[in-house]
């Protein structure tokens, strides 16, 4: 065997419980947030003798990759491209892919987050692991014309705007999950050590600096104005507006005021840095990172990730930032 392949003893890929790892060349491992899903792209040359192929898989086959004993990802096969040479290329998807496979429209009342993902895994056939509570009951919710994703990005949304509490939604052995909060566990990057590269950026193109939030009964709506004084000073006048439903209490208009203009009041920061692999390490996961020529030195967030396995090496190349957030989504539509 070409000694550049992934060795087997520690990294093992199987398609419907038969093992490909010999044939495999390299595994990339990805997930962002701007969707639920990770991907496995897997390159191989799926021949021994040059002439025909070794084994046999379909569209909708089972993935599983584990490395070092413990499962990293099981999902499904969406795509595969194979040339004469036995070059064979092959993407799969975890099952959190079919939340933006299909689109409905639905009301909930009096509901939850958690319940309401519980209750559209269970409607559409998704695999569901631990669900963690939410907490706040939602009054009334419309969600008209969207995916499923779009729909448990939303109510996550609404459920954040009032709590300022993160959920993350992940996938676990081929399941759906949904977490509170952050792993305890804190990775640490540094120069000279395990961080190989690291590029960063800043802005406040979209950063605010005051927030104007109207809500409650027509005519008599409560409006209220928060501003951060040091950043208004040194950015200048940026307004956030946003206007609530005619059952928004005075009491919840201020909550989302001081809720939007702490969203909206960081500078941008958006660092990139291609270090050493740690399989722990997925989107949401908090990290350290030291590096004196970006003076990055600091906590941020996981935002996009990408393992590559091959050559007998696991390398990553990591997308962070300070405050982790859902991806932008327009939380008024389908009201």
């Amino acid at each position: 065997m070409d000694n550049k392949r992934i060795q087997p003893r520690r990294k093992l890929v199987t398609i419907n419980n038969m093992d490909i790892t010999p044939f495999i060349e390299s595994i990339g491992l990805s997930g962002d947030t701007t969707k639920f899903h990770r991907s496995l792209v897997l390159r191989m040359i799926a021949t021994e003798d040059g002439r025909q192929r070794a084994f046999t898989f379909e569209e909708g086959d089972t993935i599983t990759f584990k490395y070092d004993n413990v499962v990293r990802f099981v999902g499904i096969v969406f795509a595969y491209d194979i040339s004469s040479d036995g070059s064979l290329s092959l993407t799969a998807h975890d099952s959190n892919a079919y939340l933006a496979k299909s689109t409905d429209a639905l009301i909930f009342k009096n509901k939850k987050a958690s319940d309401i993902i519980r209750i559209l895994a269970a409607d559409f056939g998704i695999p569901l692991g631990s669900v963690a509570d939410t907490g706040y009951v939602i009054p009334y919710v419309r969600l008209s014309k969207l995916t499923l994703y779009s729909m448990m990005l939303k109510v996550l949304k609404i459920t954040r705007n009032q709590t300022n509490k993160r959920f993350f939604i992940g996938n676990v052995n081929g399941k759906l999950t949904l977490t509170a909060g952050t792993s305890n566990t804190r990775y640490l990057f540094k120069d000279g050590e395990n961080l190989i590269s690291a590029s960063y950026s800043r802005s406040i193109e979209a950063t605010r600096t005051q927030a104007k939030v109207i809500g409650g009964t027509k005519g008599k709506e409560t409006v209220v104005v928060v501003k951060d004084d040091a950043k208004r000073a040194k950015y200048g006048v940026l307004q956030a507006f946003e206007e609530m439903d005619e059952k928004a209490t005075p009491s919840q208009v201020k909550q989302r005021a001081h809720a939007l203009l702490k969203e909206q009041s960081e500078v941008a920061e958006q660092l990139q840095i291609h270090v050493l692999g740690v399989p722990e390490v997925d989107v949401g996961t908090p990290v350290y990172i030291v590096n004196k020529m970006t003076a990055t030195n600091g906590a941020y967030y996981v935002t996009s990730i990408n393992h590559t396995y091959a050559a007998g090496l696991h390398e990553m190349t990591l997308e962070l930032t300070r405050t982790y957030e859902l991806p932008d989504i327009d939380i008024t539509a389908g009201d």
